[in-house]
């Protein structure tokens, strides 16, 4: 079974916002994207809006929800005003990152086992509200169970160390790990996620060693490949790459 593609427009916004003008449009990029055959959006909304703007979120839940069955997903360090965009606007799947201000992108998973309480309460507050949550971890096999015990429905895996290296062995290593955490997720009966770094080149080794992956996040590497192919065309790829 082919895994999801929700495309991260980011990178788009982040273009965007380099001048004081309305182009490129994330709505009209995403549109283009759903149109093609994207499963979803992400967005990953941070304090600076260096990329995307709180302003954006609402405007991308309607357009997602012109295209049955596809899905909206906001990820976000789950801190008041997190929290309170994402009852704002109900996205499909709320996926909570540690994020740290200062980080130019997403570099490391939760410590569930440090933060247990906390992420329950979160966990079992937007779940009230109709949403998947999903936690962002390292490929550690153990974060599986523990994200099942703090309420969590999905965990998504930090592919980074994989997507990131060009050292073969780095890489092959750093596949055994995500597969490892992939199977314990499958074993502890809670969804599988992944997402960074991934490309056209070392998305297909990944998702065919793990069938039960059910949906990656893509955004820089699949944005540079638009610039190449157009996002129609890189998207359609994508959904190749993921087995589809």
């Amino acid at each position: 079974m082919a895994a999801a593609l929700s495309v991260n427009v980011n990178a788009i916004a982040l273009l965007r916002n380099r001048r004081n003008l309305p182009w490129p449009s994330v709505e009209a990029i995403a549109r283009i994207a759903l149109e093609a055959g994207a499963h979803g959006i992400t967005v990953h909304p941070r304090p600076d809006e260096r990329h995307i703007r709180r302003s954006d979120v609402p405007v991308l839940a309607r357009l997602v929800r012109q295209f049955p069955g596809a899905e909206f997903n906001i990820e976000g360090n789950p801190d008041a005003r997190f929290i309170e965009l994402v009852e704002s606007v109900r996205p499909d799947q709320a996926t909570l990152v540690p994020d740290d201000v200062r980080q130019a992108t997403s570099d490391h998973g939760f410590d569930i086992a440090a933060h247990r309480t906390f992420l329950s309460d979160v966990i079992a507050r937007l779940k009230s509200g109709g949403m998947r949550v999903s936690v962002f971890v390292e490929a550690e096999p153990e974060r599986a169970a523990e994200a099942r015990e703090v309420g969590a429905d999905r965990i998504e895996i930090y592919t980074g160390p994989y997507g990131g290296t060009a050292d073969p062995a780095v890489r092959a290593r750093e596949l055994e790990r995500i597969v490892a955490t992939g199977k314990a997720a499958r074993d502890a009966g809670i969804g599988l996620n992944a997402g960074h770094d991934l490309t056209l080149v070392n998305l297909p080794p990944l998702v065919a060693r793990l069938p039960n992956l059910a949906e990656v996040s893509i955004g820089h590497a699949l944005t540079a490949d638009a610039l190449i192919h157009g996002m129609a065309e890189t998207v359609r790829l994508y959904r190749e790459a993921c087995g589809g």
